[in-house]
């Protein structure tokens, strides 16, 4: 499979070809530091979940889904335990109809495996013979993957980020915006909308979307759905089921049952 050090790769002046392919398989750390490229990153996670942070936002990939990170975005890079990532660096200009923000991307059964079958050519295919025609292939499924609603706003105001990065780290909290405004020193209605205006949600929906992603790790892990719907701060497992499916169109269950899959 094609491969090159992320920080050979982040030294290139221009890549060898529109699309440039890596994988690197990697522990529960997060990869490097806040960064961008020059380029595209689609970064797909073959196994385990993907966290990319921007400035703005959280986007989760779990397996068969991808983030797109336009080129000159900063962002930083969390994984579940044993994930593996499949990244391809894209050209802006290969796909100039596909731009615009970072975003959370279905991974169809044939994308997937196009995205395998370019990780065996080598770094500069020949892009007149059969290595250039699937590159073409694969950019084609990349731009028509759909858009996933796995992102969760983050605020620029320094008191929501307070409260997000507390419900962040304890998506199972109680607290709620009263509970909040004593703390900070303003009004429930004040930091009400503060988050719908800095987050597009209302503080119950912002709060349910946290706790819905926070719950993939858990569940690609093999956890038990019962002990995450607690982890994540639900009353019943009924309600954490009805919440899951709502949101991703699929039970808990069947999420696990498909996570190993990609």
């Amino acid at each position: 499979m094609m491969s090159r050090p992320p920080e050979e790769l982040a030294g290139l002046a221009a890549l060898p070809r529109a699309i440039f392919g890596h994988a690197e398989s990697v522990t529960n750390r997060a990869l490097g530091y806040r960064h961008s490229h020059p380029w595209v990153q689609f970064a797909y996670a073959a196994a385990g979940v993907l966290d990319v942070r921007t400035d703005n936002a959280r986007f989760i990939a779990p397996p068969q889904r991808a983030v797109w990170i336009p080129a000159g975005v900063p962002h930083q890079v969390w994984c579940s335990a044993n994930t593996e990532i499949r990244s391809l660096y894209i050209e802006p200009s290969a796909l100039p109809e596909a731009q615009g923000g970072c975003r959370v991307l279905a991974v169809s059964p044939l994308l997937r495996e196009l995205i395998r079958s370019f990780g065996t050519l080598p770094v500069e295919y020949d892009e007149l013979g059969p290595g250039g025609r699937l590159a073409a292939v694969l950019l084609d499924q990349v731009a028509a993957a759909p858009t996933l609603g796995l992102m969760l706003p983050l605020p620029q105001d320094s008191r929501l980020r307070q409260v997000c990065e507390a419900l962040e780290a304890e998506p199972d909290s109680r607290a709620g915006l009263a509970d909040w405004g004593k703390r900070l020193g303003c009004s429930e209605r004040t930091l009400a909308r503060l988050f719908r205006t800095h987050t597009g949600l209302n503080f119950r929906l912002w709060r349910q979307r946290l706790r819905l992603i926070s719950a993939l790790p858990m569940l690609e892990a093999g956890e038990r759905v019962t002990d995450v719907a607690i982890a994540c701060g639900y009353d019943s497992v009924s309600a954490f089921i009805a919440s899951f499916r709502e949101h991703f169109g699929t039970t808990p269950g069947e999420f696990v049952g498909v996570r190993g899959e990609a």
